[in-house]
């Protein structure tokens, strides 16, 4: 049965992965220099190491920004363009097996997509995402390594950082725990140690994502929340979301291939209506 393939191309990585028989065939990552050398390094390196021929492959579905530098079909394959916020929401329903909820890319920016069964629409985002947390760490830490941020954030004290409920006040308000955040960065001194800043980082921009998408469900009753995209890698996700579903008492869901879900969206796109012919 041929295949079809959904490439990612964002700002800082490639993403490509192949749908064949319903079923999502070994997702390939790679860092991104430039959105041409990177698409079809990926594409070569996924045809390879999966042993697919060029007359297997059904169809080439790009999306993500770098695709406004694809005009021409990849390696004479019938190649189009998929809409980014419907690959959002398909890929996460079909990774997630859930019809209403919001989903919501983290990339380096954050994008939130409502989906209500077969209606999918973007709603909004905020301009907070992986961007931030590399551009507060080169100034900050003096790297942007996502692996070394996160380690250092694992060894630091969210206490040193952030203003907690308990700092300002003896008892519990209603509603909000000892330990809940009353301000972020505000318990921070000018001889807080990397680790500490690292995490503070962290938790800023998870913080941020979780109560804007939060704040973006009030008036929809859905309480489903799925996260795609590259920062769903930061083990501090399965520490600082779990924390929040207690608080407001909503669900975060980091589905199997969630780094992979726009990928996954726009190779689903390749049986139906053709968004721009490449």
């Amino acid at each position: 049965m041929k295949i079809a393939i959904g490439i990612d191309v964002g700002i800082s990585t490639t993403k490509i992965v192949g749908i064949r028989d319903g079923k999502v065939v070994c997702p390939l990552r790679i860092k991104a220099t430039d959105p041409i050398t990177s698409l079809y390094g990926a594409f070569g390196k996924y045809l390879y190491d999966n042993k697919i021929e060029l007359a297997d492959v059904e169809k080439v579905m790009v999306t993500g920004v770098g695709s406004a530098y694809i005009d021409k079909p990849i390696y004479g394959l019938p190649t189009e363009k998929a809409d980014e916020f419907l690959a959002d929401g398909l890929g996460a329903r079909f990774e997630a097996k859930i019809d209403r909820m919001l989903v919501v890319s983290m990339g380096t920016g954050t994008s939130i997509v409502e989906c209500d069964g077969d209606r999918i629409s973007h709603i909004g985002g905020i301009g907070i995402g992986g961007g931030t947390l590399s551009g507060l760490s080169r100034l900050l830490l003096n790297t942007d390594n996502i692996d070394v941020i996160s380690d250092l954030g694992m060894r630091g004290d969210i206490s040193h950082i952030n203003l907690q409920i308990g700092d300002i006040s003896s008892s519990p308000l209603p509603g909000l725990p000892m330990d809940a955040t009353a301000s972020l960065f505000a318990n921070a001194q000018g001889d807080a140690s990397r680790e500490d800043i690292a995490l503070g980082l962290i938790c800023l921009v998870l913080q941020s994502i979780g109560s804007s998408t939060i704040l973006s469900s009030l008036n929809s009753g859905i309480k489903d929340f799925v996260m795609i995209g590259n920062l769903t890698l930061l083990p501090q996700c399965k520490i600082l979301f779990p924390l929040m579903e207690r608080l407001y008492g909503v669900h975060f869901i980091i589905p199997e291939y969630a780094e992979f879900c726009t990928a996954i969206g726009a190779a689903l796109q390749a049986g139906a209506k053709v968004y721009n012919k490449v």
